[in-house]
């Protein structure tokens, strides 16, 4: 058990250093095979993506899975590569700070060694001292040092009115104080709002890339953004291409989708 912990805190000391470099990508598995994938395809970490296992069950995303599903498959992918996994945990699965932070030990149980959460429940964003009393609770139940604490705010996907900017910082200000790490700010599309938030916010800037933002990954690094992730657009990836063989078969019975596709033994050779 000893070298278990070690273990951990070892790769999350390689996670958190990750920020203080000059940025890097962190694309999100939805399962083991697609974090194997991303682990031999060189990234020094992986983050899961809540979406994309949801669809992966069959399901919406947005909640739609309890979190002990969420929970499993999160252990499943851990057990599958060697590099740092941090997960999304949406907004904790729990209505108080105290169940948020359970939700948070369970996800340390599993090996994972940092975390999203999300200020926002069912598209409305929490009261600011509750948002940070449950980031307060997910410290907590994983002390720094042992788990790197992404605190995502929704601000401008709730646009709930006034100063969007200026909610933003005092969030990230308040989040920081309750024990983040690192600031998530989804939702932004434009350069000059990015690299104004990654220099007013006090700790490195979470940017995901491939939805509505579509800056790519070195330019995102130039405006101050420390960590890329990629949210449910490789899993959306993958799905098109299933969607587009299916209808190719539907249509025509062409297998004009295998062209340029991986060979068996390829595959196979991913997974060895």
């Amino acid at each position: 058990m000893d070298d278990e912990r070690a273990a951990s805190t070892d790769k999350a000391a390689a996670l958190l250093a990750l920020h203080d470099g000059p940025g890097f990508v962190l694309p999100n598995a939805w399962d083991a095979g697609s974090a194997r994938i991303l682990e031999r395809a060189g990234f020094p970490a992986i983050a899961t993506t809540s979406a994309g296992i949801a669809w992966s069950c069959g399901v919406p995303d947005g909640g739609t899975l309890d979190r002990d599903t969420m929970l499993g498959h999160l252990g499943r992918i851990v057990a599958a590569v060697s590099v740092p996994v941090t997960a999304d945990l949406e907004s904790g699965y729990g209505t108080t700070a105290d169940e948020v932070g359970r939700t948070v030990a369970r996800a340390v149980d599993t090996g994972a060694v940092g975390a999203n959460l999300e200020d926002a429940v069912d598209g409305c964003l929490l009261d600011i001292v509750e948002a940070a009393g449950r980031l307060a609770a997910a410290r907590a139940a994983a002390p720094t040092g042992t788990f790197v604490l992404n605190a995502r705010t929704d601000t401008y996907f709730a646009r709930t009115g006034g100063d969007v900017f200026a909610e933003t910082v005092e969030r990230a200000m308040r989040y920081v104080e309750a024990g983040a790490d690192c600031i998530f700010v989804p939702g932004i599309a434009d350069a000059d709002t990015i690299r104004r938030i990654a220099a007013a916010i006090p700790g490195p800037l979470n940017i995901v890339a491939g939805l509505a933002n579509t800056i790519d990954a070195p330019s995102l690094f130039s405006l101050g953004v420390k960590r890329v992730s990629l949210g449910g657009s490789l899993a959306r990836a993958a799905l098109s291409t299933l969607e587009r063989a299916a209808r190719e078969l539907q249509d025509s019975g062409t297998l004009g989708f295998l062209d340029g596709t991986l060979g068996y033994a390829d595959v196979q050779r991913l997974f060895d």
